[in-house]
């Protein structure tokens, strides 16, 4: 069964269409999404590696059932694969081994190629691949994101791969698809990214993942500056991990993302000042629940806004070097516990409680 999944990837890998129907089943693709149609939507994605590693079996007669892992690379764009949960349905016939259904795992989420015919578009810094868009649509996408990388790069540095790559799904029900995850909680979202956190080298390949729904709603203005928050979480990855808060990762984004944007303290933090204004400044920094998208849109947008406020505030005082510095020692600590407290004393000279209180006059300052 190993044996056929490696023929399989291989004739994905090759492009060889005649070599990949003979790994499946007459009867696969019968509940109406064919496999030959799957891999004739690949056709345009630049492969560099494609291999199934089966996990466990479940085999009855000539009937089985593999969970596999799926691993992937886009050749020029990632240094290490993507990695998906999959299913796959075997049946035997004549002695030997077809695919009848290669699915996603439960609750796994979808890849592009599974939605429709993938088209491609390459910028000098961005690969944009995307599904029932037009190519100039996805030209506008890769235009952007070329614009964002060295805009990022002048903040954060040079020590990233320096490129993105973009996945604009047909709505906002694609997006989810990709993300394993209901519509309704990112119907009002623009842009995520994937793969995130990291450290240790092996952490998954970055995907900027575009809700077209909202992200054409947003000015040009706006437009830019999500492409940019999205391409600093792709810079930071390395650095971003379980000892990070959300603070500060979505506070770093938004700073990379603003920075240089011209926007004022007061228009890009409204929610915020909007309850500085009753005199109820936070008593502390957000917290990780406080960016849930499932929760309050007021208390999300506010935990956006306080994070980038001390990331801002953090360069204001102690120089964008200091602030990059900082990142950098919180997420190289072991864990969660201590690492922001030891990040402030080594990076910025002050403790926990001095930084919030001078984060709370900074918003007094700057918002009220």
């Amino acid at each position: 069964m190993q044996q056929v999944l490696d023929r399989r990837a291989a004739a994905v890998l090759d492009g060889n269409r005649t070599a990949f129907l003979a790994t499946e089943a007459q009867s696969a693709g019968a509940a109406g999404r064919p496999a030959a149609g799957e891999f004739d939507n690949l056709r345009a994605v630049p492969l560099a590696a494609w291999s199934y590693r089966v996990t466990a079996l479940h085999r009855t007669g000539d009937r089985a059932s593999a969970d596999a892992e799926l691993r992937y690379r886009i050749k020029g764009y990632d240094r290490a694969p993507v990695t998906a949960a999959r299913v796959l349905r075997l049946v035997r016939t004549g002695g030997r081994w077809y695919v009848s259904a290669d699915e996603p795992a439960k609750r796994a989420p979808e890849q592009l190629w599974e939605q429709g015919a993938v088209g491609t578009v390459r910028g000098a810094h961005s690969l944009v691949l995307g599904v029932g868009q037009p190519r100039a649509v996805l030209r506008t996408y890769a235009d952007l994101a070329d614009r964002s990388v060295p805009a990022v790069t002048g903040a954060w540095g040079t020590d990233w791969a320096g490129h993105v790559v973009v996945l604009v799904p047909r709505s906002v029900q694609g997006m989810a698809g990709l993300l394993g995850a209901s519509a309704s909680g990112y119907r009002g979202i623009a842009a995520v990214t994937t793969g995130e956190a990291g450290g240790t080298g092996k952490t998954p390949a970055d995907r900027i993942i575009v809700n077209p729904d909202a992200y054409r709603e947003l000015g040009d203005l706006g437009k830019q500056i999500v492409l940019r928050h999205e391409t600093a979480h792709v810079a930071t990855r390395a650095h971003t991990t379980a000892a990070t808060p959300l603070w500060l990762s979505e506070g770093y984004a938004d700073y990379a993302g603003y920075r240089g944007s011209g926007r004022t303290a007061r228009e890009a933090a409204p929610e915020l000042g909007r309850r500085i204004a009753l005199g109820h400044v936070p008593a502390t920094l957000p917290k990780d629940a406080d960016f849930a998208f499932s929760g309050d849109a007021d208390t999300l947008a506010r935990a956006y806004e306080g994070g980038w406020m001390a990331c801002r505030m953090i360069a204001d005082r102690w120089g964008e070097a200091r602030l990059n510095a900082f990142y950098r020692a919180v997420g190289d600590h072991r864990q969660r516990a201590g690492a922001v407290d030891a990040a402030l004393g080594r990076v910025l000279g002050t403790t926990p409680e001095k930084f919030t209180e001078e984060w709370r006059a900074y918003l007094r300052t700057r918002l009220g």
